[in-house]
């Protein structure tokens, strides 16, 4: 996978937020809650933000609203990268190490790759990646019997089973190392923006080390075949709102042909609707769950009228979205809901494989009324966290060699650290990295797992055409940021209300594929409601009174 891939798994966006600015609320309480930190201990807590300037992009990131900026484009690898760190980080140190991985396990014994960056660190990582598919239920057993390795990344989504709130205390607090101008003594670490740091926060202290920040970002939006609209002749710059949408829906289907309009919409309607992805605010301050509000009535008769007009792929409405990309790619479907992880060079070689003319582009932001908006998603998903059981000295080298692994894109390290040895795992190719033979089979996302320089976008499988638009996609993008309630903040929701929520959500999917009227998605709501809605609003109350919203 790449980074806009992993970015998309782990619901993030690819947008940044620049500056230590973003804080987890607005009052003074000092934090002892379920995880959660207030402003006046984060404001203490956060490394600051010194950003590297020694690589310049071919198109630079484009400042937004609330602190989000757009990734810069670099359209190649700048040619003799510069070196960021000098001398050797690491002093002779074994470490072991677990990180997910989604894909095949590659070699430990004898890999070139592993090798040759173990050499460049000065010190031995062990590196044990897990299946990322299971990696949720291989952590908890680790955690109760106390066998964590030195070293683990784990994924924000999985950090609920394990009750972090209260399990990140086996870890090494990294406030007294990285806070504020700490950090300058790791110069590639203080190039992370601050944002991306702040749920690596926990009970007032430091702990996470940021795994492919990707700053505050949008889960995913709407995309079209721009191929079939141009030949269509239909400008997607007159696409506004869901009624156009619908509006198109009869133009571009043809069942008889094998061609429908839509995949399933559902994901991304919220943006669409403005209701909010869990907790918002009503007109009068009070604190209402998205399942409450109207907007989201709105979102499911909509979507549901799609599908009864035959807009909608029967195979999306089946529930069948392990072939939704196939879908696209083949032309089966021209207008579908993904992450910005979909938008990229391999997503252009699978697409032009299937037609040579394909083009995915992604419309702007739509709005069912007034100005369109997008809510932020936290700086960074993944974190890796140190063992609580390593000494003083460890924990430094640890850092050193953190800084060496977190170097920005353009520089020497980089490529050491994602492409191992050129001429052995990598060969440079039109301008950029590419692997070799024995670099496909050696070659893993493992090292980055660990901690990882905000990334930006690049150029993949020689789609020039694709970076650039998807730079300047997320340059309009950011206009529209908001930061939604409880901003990236560490809350621990208690566990009796962990499920209550399944059952609204499987009557969503019955009443958007039409299977159910909408009265039964409110019945499901008001049982919600009494079995532990309103009590976990009334918790959500208290953590505002005591730590703020976030925004």
């Amino acid at each position: 996978m790449d980074r806009r891939q992993l970015l998309s798994l782990a619901g993030l966006g690819a947008l940044s937020v620049a500056g230590g600015g973003l804080v987890a609320g607005c009052t003074s309480t000092p934090a002892a809650g379920p995880g959660t930190t207030s402003t006046s201990d984060l404001s203490k807590i956060l490394p600051s933000y010194v950003p590297n300037t020694a690589v310049k992009p071919d198109i630079a990131g484009v400042i937004g609203a609330n602190g989000a900026v757009s990734d810069p484009v670099f359209l190649s690898y700048p040619g003799s990268p510069v070196k960021t760190v000098s001398g050797v980080p690491g002093k002779g140190g074994s470490y072991t190490t677990m990180t997910p991985l989604w894909g095949a396990i590659p070699p430990s014994s004898g890999n070139a790759y592993y090798e040759a960056v173990n050499k460049e660190l000065g010190a031995t990582l062990k590196l044990q990646p897990a299946d990322g598919n299971n990696y949720g239920t291989a952590l908890p057993p680790i955690f109760a019997a106390d066998k964590l390795p030195d070293w683990i990344m784990i994924p924000g989504w999985n950090t609920t089973n394990l009750n972090f709130g209260q399990a990140v205390s086996k870890f090494t607090d990294l406030t007294p190392y990285l806070a504020g101008d700490k950090i300058k003594a790791y110069p590639n670490l203080a190039n992370i923006p601050g944002g991306a740091w702040q749920a690596g926060v926990w009970n007032g202290k430091l702990y996470g080390l940021p795994a492919y920040p990707g700053g505050a970002g949008i889960p995913g939006t709407y995309y079209f075949r721009r191929d079939m609209f141009d030949k269509l002749n239909i400008n997607p710059d007159n696409i506004k709102s869901p009624n156009d949408l619908d509006a198109l829906g009869k133009e571009l289907t043809s069942s008889s042909a094998g061609q429908w309009a839509f995949d399933s919409m559902w994901d991304y309607l919220f943006q669409v609707f403005k209701f909010p992805m869990k907790w918002g605010l009503d007109a009068g301050g009070k604190i209402v769950h998205k399942y409450e509000t109207e907007a989201i009535v709105e979102a499911l008769n909509w979507h549901a009228k799609l599908v009864a007009k035959g807009y909608m792929h029967p195979d999306a409405i089946a529930g069948q979205s392990q072939n939704a990309k196939q879908r696209f790619w083949s032309g089966k479907v021209l207008i579908c809901g993904d992450g910005p992880g979909a938008w990229n060079g391999d997503d252009a070689k699978s697409g032009t494989a299937a037609n040579p003319a394909y083009r995915r582009q992604a419309f702007k932001l739509l709005s069912a009324s007034g100005t369109p908006t997008v809510e932020l998603n936290p700086g960074a998903g993944m974190f890796g966290y140190l063992n609580g059981k390593l000494k003083e000295d460890q924990v430094k080298e640890c850092l050193s060699i953190a800084n060496y692994l977190a170097a920005p894109y353009g520089s020497a390290e980089w490529l050491t650290v994602n492409f191992g040895t050129a001429g052995v795992t990598y060969n440079m190719e039109n301008g950029n990295p590419v692997l070799t033979e024995r670099g496909g089979k050696e070659v893993a996302t493992t090292f980055q797992f660990l901690v990882t320089a905000p990334t930006p976008t690049t150029v993949g499988s020689g789609f020039t055409q694709v970076a650039k638009d998807f730079g300047a996609w997320q340059a309009d993008m950011v206009k529209y940021a908001v930061k939604p309630l409880f901003f990236a903040m560490n809350i621990t929701e208690p566990s009796q209300y962990s499920s209550i929520g399944q059952a609204v959500e499987d009557t969503i999917t019955d009443v958007r594929f039409g299977r159910k009227p909408v009265s039964a998605f409110t019945d499901a709501v008001k049982t919600w409601r009494s079995q532990g809605g309103d009590a976990l609003r009334t918790f959500y109350d208290d953590i505002r009174s005591k730590y703020g919203t976030g925004q």
